[in-house]
């Protein structure tokens, strides 16, 4: 494992840990091939692809931007799944504005 993945390895286990092993991984591999974490800090980085990962993996989202909801309203629907996905994770830290 690199530095980089494993700083962002250690800054997940601190945001949630009890996340389960394929979601691990999962996060993992978005946060170190995402473009646009490339430049991140590891914790923020590791918050990002946290959250962008339980958005488009345990809720709805992706199914009401196909319905044509906007991206906004999308998040706002899919903020209380989202936040008791990471609350089951052992996460404490609370949803942006924008579900970030």
């Amino acid at each position: 494992m690199n530095r980089r993945r494993t700083a962002i390895a250690q800054a997940l286990a601190v945001l949630a840990p009890f996340i389960p092993a394929f979601d691990r991984a999962a996060v993992l591999d978005l946060a170190e091939d995402s473009p646009g974490l490339r430049k991140a800090s590891p914790p923020a980085a590791a918050w990002l692809a946290l959250t962008s990962h339980v958005r488009h993996l345990h809720t709805d989202y992706d199914q009401m931007r196909a319905d044509g909801y906007d991206r906004d309203a999308a998040r706002h629907f899919c903020a209380q799944a989202m936040a008791e996905v990471l609350h089951a994770w052992g996460c404490d830290k609370r949803l942006g504005r924008n579900c970030d």
